[in-house]
């Protein structure tokens, strides 16, 4: 196996006008920071195949992509509206984001890399024949079901994002295969409004679905409490054999469409628990992608420039200075160093002792409540 993970060379156009949340610059801002601070010379560049479109047909409906090829309105597929409009080139620029994911899982199952990272990857919330949420086709399904054509038996999806991963756990909630755990933002308080801990599975894979639905204004321990209260004990049970997670760093603060409350702090403790967890309990495999995460220059770069850093196994310090001349082609809004905080991240796993009364604990423990006993895990504390 090679010892440097796969750097799967991205597309920087998945992007819509000035304005949209889903702005131009948050994979470019995130390569110029990370070019800067060495991150990409400890990856191997690998430039993805070609899109291969029977796959993609496989995951979406063949009359959704021809409305994404005619490259006009059509409401019966959600293309044109405010969050969804139509660009120029987007079957080529969305099918590029697809091939790239799927690229970064083929390097994994076959070889010769154990971790790849396709930060333009993560676009979660596309239906089979429906555009929503920003995001066009489902990178994440199809490699997902690329993994299980090639013969894999059981694949886990970790999704991060302050935003349920509502289209990859619909597109596999009847295959046992396929194991989804979300931790987002209550659903009644943010779209896509699904996301309950009731969510477990369709009725031939009861147990295959994960939802950790946190309060508004969840900071970092409490984030990190909850995650690993469930997430750690829900893979040892499934026992993948790769990991994907999508890594949506919307759940920050600053963020201008959530109300979680993290730090990038707070984020890259998160990214240092997934990783663990992939050596622990999915024989090393694994691929990080992108996702949401809109507070392009402050928020996105460093985020997944931490994500970059414990991918490859060079974590950077949070100390570290953002160098000047990333920040003054940034811009308004470029932090000077790569964390947010003054004071040491602490905070406390819930087998130090349960808080009826903690708003975080009761989340914890309905999801638990919900999703264990499928898993024949023991819900209660």
């Amino acid at each position: 196996m090679s010892p440097t993970p796969a750097w799967i060379v991205p597309e920087e156009r998945y992007a819509f006008a000035l304005g949209h949340p889903m702005a131009p610059g948050r994979v470019t801002n995130t390569i110029l920071l990370a070019e800067a601070l060495g991150l990409l010379e400890h990856f191997t560049p690998v430039t993805a195949a070609p899109l291969d479109e029977d796959l993609l047909a496989r995951v979406h409906d063949p009359g959704y992509i021809a409305a994404v090829r005619a490259e006009q309105p059509n409401e019966k597929y959600g293309l044109g509206t405010e969050d969804n409009p139509v660009v120029p080139g987007m079957h080529e620029i969305a099918g590029n984001v697809v091939a790239g994911t799927v690229e970064a899982v083929r390097q994994v199952w076959h070889g010769p890399y154990r971790r790849a990272v396709n930060i333009a990857g993560g676009l979660h919330h596309a239906m089979p024949a429906t555009s929503s949420g920003f995001c066009t086709y489902n990178d994440i399904a199809c490699g997902i079901q690329w993994l299980l054509d090639e013969g894999a038996e059981r694949v886990a999806y970790l999704d991060v994002d302050a935003h349920h991963g509502d289209g990859v756990q619909r597109i596999f909630e009847d295959d046992p295969r396929v194991l989804t755990i979300s931790l987002h933002q209550n659903p009644m308080e943010l779209f896509p409004g699904t996301g309950f801990a009731t969510e477990t599975g369709g009725a031939d894979a009861l147990g295959s679905a994960v939802n950790i639905a946190l309060p508004r204004g969840t900071g970092d321990a409490g984030w990190l409490r909850a995650f690993d209260a469930v997430v750690p004990q829900a893979l040892e049970a499934f026992a993948p054999q790769v990991l994907v997670s999508q890594h949506g760093c919307d759940s920050h603060r600053d963020d201008p469409l959530t109300d979680l409350a993290l730090t990038v702090d707070g984020q890259r403790a998160s990214y240092e628990m997934i990783a663990d967890l992939a050596e622990a309990y999915a024989e090393g495999r694994w691929v990080a992608l992108g996702g949401g995460g809109y507070a392009v220059r402050s928020v996105v770069p460093r985020a997944w420039c931490h994500l970059l850093g414990i991918v490859s196994g060079e974590a950077v310090d949070p100390d570290t200075p953002v160098p000047v001349a990333v920040r003054e082609k940034l811009g308004d809004g470029a932090p000077a160093t790569m964390t947010d905080l003054t004071a040491p991240l602490t905070w406390a796993s819930v087998r130090e002792g349960w808080d009826p009364a903690s708003r975080i604990d009761q989340t914890v423990l309905t999801t638990r409540r919900a999703a264990y006993p499928d898993l024949g895990l023991d819900p209660e504390f």
